[in-house]
């Protein structure tokens, strides 16, 4: 039926496309597609040697994807730029955004490293140490863009324009006559 070697390839191949399409995308929903492809991938290489652990990582990513797209629609993000509004509107959104966009680049406290740990355990179990230290790999692809959407959530802040004077502006002199 499903040929686990082959799907172990297109996994693989799945999360290096999804990492690398989604490093120079500036529209979150692109970025979140790309993100999706990657995760795909992470549960095609599994499917075969644990369909358990295929569908902890499908329910995590289903909700942490949800979260993720709510918050965007409310704060009608569409483009990285945008995100850096989400921290005057609210900071806890821009505190939940950032657990939820690190969880799913699968940092280690948090939920979102649970199952590409028990995948990466299960392909060195079955011997395939060389397969998931590609995928360990091609999941810092994915991070690198979670983490510039993190940056630019929490670290960032919308430009506004000055609604009183400064002191040490210098006033310009008026020209005289000669």
């Amino acid at each position: 039926s499903l040929h686990p070697l082959t799907l172990i390839t297109m996994g693989l191949l799945s999360t290096m496309i999804g990492g690398w399409g989604g490093m120079n995308q500036t529209q979150t929903r692109k970025i979140m597609a790309f993100s999706s492809i990657a995760h795909l991938g992470w549960m095609a290489t599994i499917l075969t040697l644990a369909p358990n652990i295929l569908l902890l990582n499908l329910m995590l990513y289903l909700f942490m994807t949800t979260a993720t797209f709510l918050i965007l629609i409310m704060t009608t993000t569409k483009t990285i730029k945008d995100m850096t509004t989400i921290w005057p509107i609210s900071p806890t959104m821009a505190a939940l955004t950032l657990t939820l966009l690190m969880s799913m680049g699968g940092l280690p406290p948090l939920t979102g490293f649970m199952p590409k740990w028990l995948i990466l355990q299960e392909l060195v179990h079955h011997n395939l140490s060389p397969t998931a230290t590609a995928l360990a790999l091609s999941a810092l692809l994915s991070l690198f863009f979670y983490l510039r959407l993190s940056y630019t959530t929490t670290l960032t802040l919308h430009p506004s324009t000055a609604q009183n004077k400064y002191k040490w502006r210098l006033h310009p002199k008026r020209k005289t006559t000669t």
